[in-house]
C-alpha cells in the first residue's frame, strides 16, 4: 500500500484491458489516475470507480494530445506517471488473418513434415495495404511519441518522474502475420532507451513493459492461435492484467529508482521458445 501515494499518473487506453488494470493497482497504491481513451463511457465509468479522471484522448492525434495534457497540467499541476499503454492489435476487423495464420502454420508443418519442402505462405506484408500500416503505427508509435512529448512539458521541471511505455514481446520475436505490430513496438522499445538517456539528466526514467500473450480483450479474438501460443509457452499459459500492472507499479515506484531505459517482459518464457 501507498506504494504511489498521492503520485499523479497518467494511463492512455485505460478504459479496458491492461490499462484498466494499471489504473486500478496504481490506485490501491495510493496514486491519483487519469484515464484516457477513444472509448470515453468505459473510460469515464473506471474513473468514477478509482476516483479518478477520464478524457477522451486518440494519441494518433497530436492536436487531441497537446489539448489533453493542457488540462491536466491546469488540473493537477503535475504529472509524475505517465503509461503510453494504447494500442490495437490489428486484428480488429481482419478474422481472416487469424484463420489464414492457422491454416498456413498447419500446412507449413505438414508440407515439410511429407516433402521436406514448404510450399505455404503468409503472405502478410505483400497484402497489407498503407492504411492498415500506417494505422498501426499511429497508434502506437505515434503516440507514443506524442503523448510524451506533451508530458515533459509537464515532468521537465519537477526533477523526478516515471515514463512507462508499452513494448511486446513481438518487439523483439516478431510475428509472422503481424509485421506492422512488431515493427511498432519494437520502435517503442528503440524509443524507450533513447528517451531513458535523454532524460536521465532530468530524473525522468523511461522504462518498457514488452508482455507476452496476455488474457485481455484484445487477445480474445485470437481464436485458435491461444493454442499455438500456450502449446510453444513453457508455461503454457496466458499471463493475466494483473501479471502486467505490477510490473507497472514497480516501475512507477521509488523501488524501481535506479533503473532506466529496461524492459521487463511478463511473457510466461515465450520468448525462449522462439
Amino acid at each position: 500500500m501507498d506504494r504511489l501515494k498521492n503520485k499523479v499518473a497518467l494511463i492512455t487506453g485505460g478504459a479496458r484491458g491492461l490499462g484498466a488494470s494499471i489504473a486500478s493497482h496504481f490506485f490501491k497504491e495510493g496514486a491519483n489516475v487519469i484515464l484516457c481513451d477513444v472509448n470515453i463511457d468505459d473510460a469515464t465509468k473506471k474513473a468514477k470507480e478509482l476516483n479518478g479522471s477520464a478524457y477522451y484522448m486518440d494519441v494518433s492525434d497530436s492536436v487531441n494530445v497537446i489539448e489533453i495534457f493542457k488540462k491536466v497540467k491546469l488540473e493537477y499541476k503535475k504529472l509524475d506517471i505517465l503509461v503510453n499503454n494504447a494500442g490495437i492489435n490489428g486484428f480488429e476487423d481482419r478474422e481472416d488473418l487469424l484463420t489464414d495464420r492457422i491454416k498456413v502454420n498447419n500446412l507449413q508443418s505438414k508440407e515439410f513434415a511429407e516433402t521436406g519442402k514448404i510450399k505455404s505462405h503468409f503472405d502478410v506484408t505483400v497484402n497489407m495495404s498503407d492504411e492498415e500500416w500506417h494505422k498501426m503505427i499511429s497508434i502506437h508509435l505515434n503516440g507514443t511519441f506524442f503523448c510524451t512529448r506533451e508530458a515533459l512539458k509537464i515532468m521537465n521541471n519537477q526533477q523526478q518522474a516515471s515514463i512507462i511505455n508499452m513494448g511486446s514481446v513481438l518487439g523483439t520475436t516478431g510475428g509472422p502475420s503481424s509485421p506492422h505490430y512488431s515493427a511498432a513496438k519494437s520502435a517503442i522499445l528503440g524509443f524507450t532507451r533513447a528517451t531513458a538517456r535523454e532524460l536521465a539528466s532530468r530524473k525522468i526514467r523511461v522504462n518498457a513493459i514488452a508482455p507476452g500473450y496476455i488474457d485481455t480483450d484484445m487477445t480474445n479474438s485470437l481464436g485458435d492461435v491461444k493454442k499455438i501460443v500456450k502449446s510453444v509457452t513453457p508455461m503454457k499459459k496466458f499471463g493475466t492484467p494483473d501479471d502486467i500492472a505490477w510490473a507497472a507499479v514497480y516501475l512507477a515506484s521509488d523501488e524501481s529508482k535506479f533503473v532506466t531505459g529496461q524492459t521487463i517482459s511478463p511473457n510466461g518464457g515465450f520468448v525462449m521458445s522462439q
